[in-house]
């Protein structure tokens, strides 16, 4: 029971599934994707089977939203009867979103907006949106989620690989040097963010088998001992992700699988095909 009229708003690079966010009635602002002959919205007009059909070809630009879409977005929560806004991003290393979300809220006057770096990217930033709109429903107050979501930023385990490193290249996510490494050496890092909201190796395996064992080894690690949400997220890998899924179940019986989804299309431009996420995520305060 939401009793303070507060509204979550989470863009599309958070990964949150259309159903999960219709449940809980989290509003998504959709990131831009832009192709030659026209700018697609993440989610709306595009989806990431589109962009994988165009690779390797066409790799397209992705962009943020401007600062009057979040503003129209504050604006008709506010004619909607709301009082507070949880707004949350993706790591602001990554995108402008965060930037663009505060300066929209400077621009709306009587509305608490508080705007969260997740300092993390898909689901590992939306988990903080789902997080924060099941505890509005349980009754808690703005203050008591906010504060929460601060302290339990180090608490969202995102960790994922894909096929190939060719789309963080061609992103600027990696150097030329690490692209060739690993692409002769057939090496496939496990990513994560760090604390500032960067990527970086938690480890370097030789093959996908390995790799995908030794990811499922550090989840079950940062699970361990506790009840822990789940997340798998996928790039155009439907039949790996229900592998790993079963896997996890086995492994770590203390846990909920909250959802599992293909990634968006703007996450799916710098991952290209192939890639496996796990997100584990205590919920406890």
């Amino acid at each position: 029971m939401n009793l303070e009229k507060t509204a979550v708003i989470a863009d599309t690079g958070c990964d949150i599934p259309a159903d999960t966010a219709r449940e809980l009635d989290i509003r998504m602002i959709p990131l831009h994707v832009s192709y030659p002959e026209k700018e697609y919205l993440d989610d709306i007009d595009i989806d990431p089977l589109m962009v994988y059909r165009r690779f390797p070809n066409e790799i397209p630009k992705t962009s943020m939203p401007s600062i009057q879409e979040i503003v129209d977005v504050y604006e008709g929560l506010k004619k909607e009867g709301y009082e507070k806004v949880i707004a949350v991003a993706i790591s602001s290393k990554f995108s402008g979103t965060y930037n663009v979300m505060r300066l929209a809220a400077e621009q709306i006057e009587d509305m608490d907006i508080f705007v969260f770096d997740t300092k993390n990217i898909s689901c590992g930033s939306g988990i903080f949106a789902y997080w924060a709109a099941r505890m509005l429903k349980e009754g808690w107050s703005f203050e008591k989620v906010t504060d929460g979501m601060q302290k339990k930023i180090r608490d969202s385990h995102l960790m994922f690989y894909m096929d190939t490193l060719t789309y963080l290249k061609a992103g600027g996510r990696i150097g030329a040097l690490g692209y060739l490494a690993g692409n002769l050496l057939n090496i496939k890092p496990i990513i994560a963010c760090n604390e500032e909201g960067a990527y970086y190796s938690v480890a370097k395996c030789r093959g996908k088998k390995a790799v995908k064992a030794r990811m499922i080894t550090e989840i079950v690690e940062v699970s361990q001992g506790r009840h822990v949400w789940l997340a798998v997220m996928n790039g155009d890998n439907i039949p790996e992700s229900e592998d790993v899924i079963r896997t996890l179940k086995e492994l770590i019986p203390d846990s909920d699988l909250i959802y599992t989804k293909q990634i968006a299309a703007t996450m799916a431009i710098n991952t290209g095909p192939g890639l496996i996420g796990i997100l584990s995520f205590d919920p406890s305060l």
